[in-house]
């Protein structure tokens, strides 16, 4: 008798893969740990595009905020292997070249790599709910993993946290010219989370003068924030 025919769902992973995939440490909640011995991992996405339904991650950049510090030994970057992307504005916006794409890593491995970077650590990104976002469908897709790490938004953190010293715009390079910071590269993964770690820092050192000394406080005051900023709207 013939025996019917399934395939599979989810993604093609070997059993290395899925070994590593299963041993990935679940996140760390939020707690009282205090900020200078918090360990955050600052992270920026490059994609394809803003469609969040569509488009794809090409490259992940990331750095770790540790000991009050930025460690730069402590760094990720990785461009995917993207062969068939087609080379938009906004990929050429991100200067990575069709033969980066041709040459990137493979993306579940890539994906694990960075998994095992992150590991139990809070995330920071500067528009964080974009990051998260596109990193959550990518991991979903490729690696059949349901991200749950936390993230916190210093695209909210900046202007909670100086509400009265604000620049005009809300953006990274705004935030960046106020506070002096001298940014030598953009539209970079690795460039953009390095800017955003060491806007964190002077953010976080806010925070700490302005009696919130831990991530638990830090985001239950932006919750209470986010909630006056919704009903000035209203």
């Amino acid at each position: 008798m013939n025996m019917p025919w399934f395939r599979l769902k989810g993604p093609a992973l070997d059993l290395d893969q899925l070994e590593r995939r299963d041993q990935l440490p679940p996140p760390a909640a939020l707690g009282t740990v205090p900020l200078r011995e918090q360990r955050l991992v600052v992270l920026d996405v490059e994609t394809s595009g803003l469609d969040l339904r569509k488009d794809i991650v090409l490259s992940i950049g990331a750095v770790v905020i540790a000991h009050g510090g930025i460690d730069l030994g402590d760094q990720f970057e990785s461009t995917l292997l993207r062969p068939a992307q087609k080379i938009s504005e906004s990929v050429l916006i991100h200067g990575i070249a069709p033969s980066e794409l041709e040459a990137g890593d493979d993306p579940v491995e890539a994906l694990l790599d960075f998994m095992e970077f992150v590991g139990d650590s809070p995330i920071l990104a500067f528009h964080a709910g974009f990051d998260q976002r596109m990193l959550t469908r990518a991991l979903k897709q490729t690696l059949g993993y349901k991200l749950r790490h936390p993230f916190l938004d210093v695209a909210e953190l900046a202007p909670m946290l100086c509400p009265d010293s604000r620049p005009r715009q809300n953006g990274l390079d705004d935030w960046c010219a106020h506070f002096g910071l001298q940014v030598m590269q953009r539209h970079h993964a690795s460039a953009d989370a390095l800017a955003t770690a060491e806007l964190a820092l002077i953010l976080l050192s806010k925070a700490h003068r302005q009696g919130v000394d831990n991530l638990l406080t830090l985001s239950q005051r932006l919750a209470n924030w986010r909630q006056r900023q919704q009903a000035n709207f209203m």
